[in-house]
């Protein structure tokens, strides 16, 4: 299990030569950190004096993003698993018409599959972006800056993750499953981008 391995060996197996994992991977482990930033500023406001009115704001941050948390480890495995999905189909064999139409029909699912895993990454990773506004409004001013960190890991998993689906997409002929795909995308992007920007903003102000 990836996310079971240390840091290092993760860096380590990331900068060589094999395919997995890679920037999709990445992208999940960025959205991962930047939700575990929000659990930290959350667990350092609760129970602190000056911050009993956001109690129950934060306990109810702090479980939507361990959720989260959850859900991007688990899709730096599911993104390795994708992309060898995609590197066995075009492996198959396609001496005959019959193998090169069953090898293409492979390819094409493999490249949906490979498609869906990064747009949940940047759905996720667009929750992160939005749960940071909280903690940034609401959170330990202590740790504000954490606050901005997380929205800045977030944005860049986001980011990151709607590459994947790209490169993905590029390479997929079902027109209406791309076009679904990519608008919805385009939505998450256009409202992460603002977001972003003012979540950023936000903690700045209170450093």
């Amino acid at each position: 299990m990836i996310k079971d391995k240390s840091i290092q060996q993760f860096l380590d197996e990331l900068a060589s030569k094999a395919p997995t994992p890679g920037g999709g991977s990445a992208a999940a482990i960025m959205g991962a950190m930047g939700a575990a930033l929000v659990s930290m500023v959350c667990n350092l406001t609760m129970g602190k004096k000056n911050y009993e009115a956001v109690e129950d704001d934060m306990k109810e941050v702090l479980e939507r993003a361990e959720n989260l948390r959850e859900r991007l480890t688990d899709m730096i495995r599911a993104d390795v698993e994708a992309f060898d999905r995609v590197m066995a189909a075009y492996g198959l064999p396609k001496d005959s018409d019959e193998q090169k139409q069953a090898r293409s029909q492979a390819i094409q699912e493999a490249l949906k599959t490979a498609t869906d895993v990064p747009l949940q990454c940047a759905r996720a990773s667009a929750e992160v972006v939005e749960l940071s506004r909280a903690v940034a409004e609401k959170g330990n001013r202590n740790v504000v800056s954490d606050a901005g960190v997380a929205v800045v890991a977030g944005y860049a998993a986001l980011r990151s993750a709607a590459l994947n689906v790209h490169v993905n997409t590029a390479a997929i002929k079902d027109e209406a499953f791309v076009s679904s795909r990519l608008e919805e995308l385009g939505s998450i992007l256009a409202r992460a981008n603002e977001a972003n920007e003012e979540i950023y903003r936000i903690v700045k102000g209170k450093l």
